[in-house]
């Protein structure tokens, strides 16, 4: 086999779409729940936090790997302690990013600890680190689209007083609007979703589904409705269609998922360059 047949490969394709059943839905879910989250990292300019909670949650799923448990439970407790680690240490983004650069590397090299001492499948191994085609079975397809609800939720309930504090922080301050507990909040949110990028993409791609949408969307407009729904269909494209032509090839799945987020982002930066200069030719 070839290189070209190792990354495209569909003479088996029928066949094989129907193992991919529970992967297909789980990330249109996350593809939807992670775009809107991916509008919120870009505009409070936390694209850095979202790769720092990933590697806690990579430790927390090699951690549950390497003793027996469950990956998404483990990853979804390395998340959410990331999370609230970053929220509470970081109320300035000069200290946020400190403690993000603190915690990357703990979090990284405990994951490889865990994963270095497991004597299981090799593949296991690998799919946390750049996701694998078939790693979702029913029962992690309901804890998974149940994560993504309650995030999706958490952020409905915020979402104005949040969208303020992101807009406009010392107005929002004056206001009333509690900063603390909205960055708390969003970073909650944010660990939740990250827990189940970890279990579609890997934990050292997640940026493709958590920033890489908004920041096509926010290209191509500055509309705060349109922006979440283009942001949210930029990934689901990119999280289905990574699977789609992944199962046609013998190559992890987040080349893919990858490509078409940056090639995404791609198409909505021409286009927008060409909306400003057209904006500008007709003043």
């Amino acid at each position: 086999m070839n290189w070209w047949e190792r990354i495209f490969n569909f003479a088996d394709y029928g066949q094989l779409l129907g193992l991919v059943h529970n992967s297909l839905i789980a990330a249109a879910v996350l593809g939807v729940v992670g775009g809107i989250v991916s509008v919120f990292v870009m505009q409070r300019d936390m694209a850095f936090a979202v790769h720092g909670v990933s590697e806690l949650s990579f430790a927390g799923a090699a951690g549950a790997l390497l003793v027996g448990a469950s990956v998404v439970a483990g990853a979804l407790v390395g998340s959410i302690l990331a999370a609230l680690a970053i929220g509470l240490l970081g109320a300035r983004a000069r200290d946020r990013n400190s403690a993000i650069g603190v915690l990357m590397p703990f979090g990284l090299g405990l994951g490889i600890l865990f994963l270095a001492l497991y004597e299981g499948r090799a593949s296991a191994k690998f799919g946390l680190l750049t996701g694998q085609i078939i790693s979702v079975d029913s029962p992690q397809l309901g804890w998974l689209i149940g994560i993504c609800l309650v995030a999706l939720g958490l952020l409905v309930a915020i979402w104005r007083p949040l969208l303020f504090d992101t807009l406009d922080p010392d107005v929002a301050t004056a206001r009333g609007v509690p900063g603390r507990a909205m960055s708390l909040l969003f970073m909650l949110a944010l660990g939740l979703v990250v827990s189940v990028a970890v279990q579609i993409v890997g934990a050292l791609l997640v940026l493709a589904l958590l920033v890489t949408p908004a920041a096509s969307a926010l290209r191509v407009s500055a509309s705060p409705v349109l922006v979440p729904v283009l942001s949210a269909l930029f990934g689901v494209l990119a999280a289905v269609g990574g699977i789609l032509l992944a199962l046609g090839g013998s190559l992890p799945i987040s080349p893919y998922i990858t490509s078409i987020s940056f090639l995404t982002y791609l198409v909505c930066r021409v286009v927008g360059s060409r909306k400003g200069r057209v904006v500008r030719m007709g003043q």
